[in-house]
């Protein structure tokens, strides 16, 4: 039987063509699928990655509900012209705690995943009340509200709780002090700024939107814009990734 006469049979029964697309599909699938059920984790555990503070959380949330990551990835790739503009590429390990993760690649502005401390709170203000007054050819819209608009942090235990039952490896003490934490990271003269340290590694405490007399919504997204990117140490990761 010749080549063409052996295609026939699959050109010419649609029946055998399906058995034979969905033979295939499975071997693929196999392939791909059955070695993950030998792998403890897929993601390489990267030193310095810890779950967002309760106030970088509510931050986070408030990033998402206004829908910043329509014009905003977080993703940067191993490309030339990549790192060279954001930074070193994104790790998987950095999304591992984010539900859901915020990688994309719709950019109209800029990639967020290095802009932790690259500006100022009061940059951050300033563009976030009016981003024409720092950035002259933005189109992004002005969130002013954000300042005027206390957090509503009542629930932000639940959320942690719900998080860690999704894997991520908040403490029942971290739970139980997520409001004093929150606090705590939004005024800088609260004493509760060196213990929220020693749970959160690297936590930023400080006012974050210019009036120490309440905490806004502005405080919870600056203070998660702040943190973007900084958990990780690339000097240090990049040398260990090269003994290996």
């Amino acid at each position: 039987m010749s080549v063409w006469a052996k295609h026939q049979i699959f050109e010419k029964n649609s029946i055998v063509l399906l058995i034979g697309i969905l033979i295939v599909v499975a071997i693929g699938g196999l392939v791909e699928i059955v070695p993950l059920f030998y792998l403890k984790s897929t993601i390489e555990k990267v030193e310095g990655m810890r779950p967002y503070t309760p106030l970088e959380l509510a931050g986070r949330n408030i990033y998402v509900r206004e829908g910043c990551y329509n014009c905003h990835s977080q993703m940067i790739r191993p490309l030339r012209d990549e790192v060279e503009r954001y930074g070193h590429y994104s790790l998987a390990a950095e999304s591992m705690y984010d539900h859901p993760f915020q990688w994309g690649s719709k950019r109209t502005g800029p990639d967020l995943a290095r802009v932790g401390g690259k500006y100022s709170d009061e940059w951050q203000r300033a563009h976030l009340n009016n981003p024409r007054s720092v950035v002259p050819g933005s189109i992004m819209p002005g969130y002013p509200f954000l300042a005027k608009t206390p957090l509503d942090s009542q629930h932000i235990g639940q959320m942690m709780k719900v998080l860690a039952l999704e894997g991520v490896p908040y403490t029942p003490e971290m739970i139980e002090k997520a409001q004093t934490d929150l606090i705590a990271q939004a005024n800088v003269d609260d004493a509760g700024a060196a213990d929220l340290v020693k749970r959160y590694p690297k936590a930023l405490a400080r006012d974050f939107d210019g009036n120490p007399g309440t905490i806004s919504e502005m405080d919870a997204l600056i203070a998660y814009l702040q943190m973007l990117g900084t958990l990780v140490d690339f000097k240090t990761y990049d040398k260990k990734a090269n003994v290996r």
